[in-house]
């Protein structure tokens, strides 16, 4: 086995595709090789389709490839996994996922590598609120009631205003929209249908310190639980900037059962809160989160954990990890001038771990 693993990071602009880097960073430090010299557990190739991408100047080497939208995208995937030799792929972006994970059969055929996700068929629940809903429903496991806007004055009659509204296939808090009368509900619904999107309606549960983010990690080979760690969390513009990481078995015990019912088989995560004492599930994201950071921190890297599972066949379980308090802040990455330009000419950083970092 080479003595870095050379892995594929996709989307490191966004805080997906950094935290993936992160985690991934932590698994190699204080390894050494024979010589005592210390060496890198992996070798990162970041790539994304922005030079402003922070991730591709952390990376050992970068890589500008075309936006997930765009038709040419996964023959530039499969040509730099090609180039440098990648063993496993990540995905740092909710688009890109929902554009890999149909041609999953293909890059792996073509290359050789794994595509760390989930199935397409958990993808899909995931990717789709409603669905999510569906599953949920069907699998009697705890949900946050929702509607289509058809029947959105059903669950209205039932539950009242303020309600939920948001897209089916969003992702952070983008036209995230909380309602409280008839007029604000129908501009909603508008708002986000003129993005594309089509909307949900959800009921409204109250409290803004009750929110839950669980990370469940699956055997690839036999879905047993290999580690979920829970975090309380606090929102800021759609994501976690600050997490209480206890154990919180309730939100634990019930993110487990939705990953033993989706036959997940990798990394999934939960988000609920709590409604009358008890945790009801309002989202499902079939991918490494956000957070994943703060996760590893306290014990469970799940980068490493799936890479180890899947690539190296490792049996693992991790019943417990540490309980932290995270606050996050911002960080900087500088490079010079004409080493940006150089990068959108060419496409490529190719000592991006090189530079300045401030960490």
């Amino acid at each position: 086995m080479k003595k870095a693993s050379n892995v594929l990071v996709t989307g490191v602009g966004g805080i997906v595709g950094e935290g993936i880097i992160k985690c991934l960073r932590m698994a190699s430090r204080g390894l050494r090789n024979q010589k005592g010299n210390l060496h890198r557990k992996y070798f990162i190739i970041g790539v994304d389709s922005s030079a402003l991408a922070a991730g591709l100047y952390f990376s050992d080497i970068g890589a500008i490839v075309p936006n997930a939208n765009a038709s040419e995208y996964i023959d530039s995937l499969i040509s730099v996994i090609k180039k440098h030799n990648v063993s496993a792929v990540y995905l740092g972006t909710d688009q890109e996922l929902d554009v890999v994970s149909n041609r999953i059969r293909q890059i792996e055929k073509e290359t050789g590598a794994k595509v760390l996700i989930c199935s397409p068929k958990v993808v899909k629940i995931s990717r789709d609120k409603w669905k999510t809903y569906l599953f949920l429903k069907k699998e009697k496991l705890p949900y946050v009631e929702s509607s289509l806007p058809e029947d959105a004055f059903d669950l209205i009659e039932k539950f009242g205003f303020p309600v939920v509204v948001k897209p089916r296939e969003g992702y952070g808090s983008q036209q995230f929209n909380i309602v409280h009368d008839e007029n604000e509900l129908g501009h909603a619904i508008r708002s986000i249908e003129n993005q594309g999107w089509s909307p949900i309606i959800q009921e409204y549960i109250d409290g803004k310190d009750n929110e839950y983010t669980t990370g469940v990690l699956s055997d690839n080979r036999n879905n047993k639980i290999i580690s979920s760690i829970s975090i309380k969390k606090y929102i800021k513009n759609g994501q976690t900037y600050k997490g209480i990481i206890d154990d919180f078995p309730e939100a634990r015990r019930v993110a487990e059962t939705v990953a033993t019912s989706l036959k997940a088989r990798g990394a999934i995560n939960v988000q609920s809160k709590i409604s009358s004492g008890s945790q009801k599930i309002f989202e499902i994201n079939g991918r490494i989160s956000a957070t994943c950071p703060m996760r590893a921190a306290a014990g469970v890297n799940e980068p490493d954990l799936l890479y180890r599972n899947v690539i190296l066949s490792e049996d693992l379980k991790l019943p417990t990890y540490q309980k932290l308090v995270s606050m996050r802040y911002w960080n900087e990455v500088y490079v010079k001038k004409r080493t940006y330009e150089n990068v959108i000419s060419t496409g490529l950083v190719t000592q991006g771990a090189n530079y300045d970092v401030l960490d």
